[in-house]
């Protein structure tokens, strides 16, 4: 649990309450775009789950049902979400908190594909960040484009390179962002480098998603920051 995020963790589901009703934007499979919420949820699957007459988006959708989350932005992840880090960043009097799940075995370096279907461990890395300043939709799309800035230098630090002959992975083809701010009557117009929520923002990614690449390398036989 940090300051501003309770967090709560039973298998599959890894729930994250926000401080209240926030804005969300997110590419998350269920409610994504410009929302609004005060929890986001992870639903962990194996590939017993996924067989090739299940539809993934309905057994996310039955299953938030089921526990009474259907009003959440939720993701999907075959990593396990007891393996999930949490962050937080205090900048000029603004905070960020990042919780993560980091996973790389169908890791990708952006700009390419690589043949065929990458094997399991599959996982992906999926990212909530909450700032507790409100943001204009415009600084929530910067504030969201620097989350994935800094999730990216993470992998990048780890040196997943499953191919010597290619780049090193800078994430995977499923990773997901979620952002959420608070919500106020005056909301900042950006959230860049330049600004404190960006700073903390960017800390708070970086914090989490590091030791959860190197928490998969060592996992999964890799020495981090060695690629290979």
């Amino acid at each position: 649990m940090t300051a501003t995020l309770q967090v709560s963790c039973a298998q599959p589901w890894l729930t994250v309450r926000l401080p209240g009703l926030c804005r969300l934007l997110s590419f998350a499979p269920h409610r994504p775009g410009f929302q609004a919420a005060d929890k986001v949820i992870w639903r962990e699957v194996r590939n017993a789950d996924l067989g090739p007459e299940v539809d993934p988006l309905a057994l996310l959708r039955d299953g938030l049902a089921a526990i009474g989350g259907l009003d959440a932005v939720a993701m999907m992840t075959s990593r396990d979400i007891r393996r999930h880090f949490i962050a937080r960043a205090t900048i000029e009097g603004v905070t960020a908190a990042c919780v993560a799940t980091v996973g790389l075995g169908n890791g990708e370096a952006v700009g390419s594909r690589r043949p065929g279907r990458p094997g399991p461990p599959l996982g992906t890395v999926n990212i909530l960040v909450h700032v507790d300043a409100a943001l204009t939709d415009a600084a929530l799309l910067e504030a969201l484009s620097l989350a994935a800035e800094a999730r990216t230098l993470a992998v990048l630090e780890g040196g997943y390179r499953p191919d010597p002959a290619r780049p090193p992975v800078t994430g995977t083809g499923t990773d997901c962002i979620v952002l959420a701010a608070a919500r106020g009557a005056a909301p900042l117009a950006y959230a860049g480098k330049h600004t404190a929520v960006g700073e903390a923002l960017g800390r708070a990614v970086l914090d989490a998603v590091r030791p959860g690449v190197a928490d998969w390398l060592v996992e999964n036989g890799h020495r981090p920051g060695k690629g290979g």
